[in-house]
């Protein structure tokens, strides 16, 4: 058995929920935030048989689509007492984060 650790975009996720239990799979959500942008992720937890891992992988690819985003960038003065002057900056945000670890054992109660 394997545990898959898909960290994606709060936009992303629902659709992606929606689809691994529509091919049967069972996914735990859970909120998470960080990176460079400090934006919003959530992170879906799924624990799968090792011959399902690549259909899973699958499912994640499709629905997890990196884009491009302008963001305001604050550029440091140049002269004391120079304020900051925001600069828009394209970065992508999107896409997922994926582990997946064995698991030695695993029990629903």
């Amino acid at each position: 058995m394997k545990l898959i650790f898909a960290i994606v975009s709060d936009e992303d996720s629902p659709r992606l929920m929606a689809e691994v239990n529509r091919a049967g799979y069972r996914v735990t959500k859970l909120h998470s935030t960080g990176g460079f942008l400090r934006s919003g992720n959530t992170t879906l937890m799924a624990v799968v048989e090792d011959s399902a891992q690549e259909e899973v992988l699958t499912i994640i690819r499709k629905n997890s689509k990196s884009r491009k985003a302008a963001i305001n960038a604050n550029i440091p003065p140049s002269t004391m007492g120079a304020a900051y002057v925001p600069y828009p900056v394209e970065v992508n945000i999107g896409g997922a984060t994926v582990f997946v670890v064995p698991v030695e054992h695993f029990e629903k109660i």
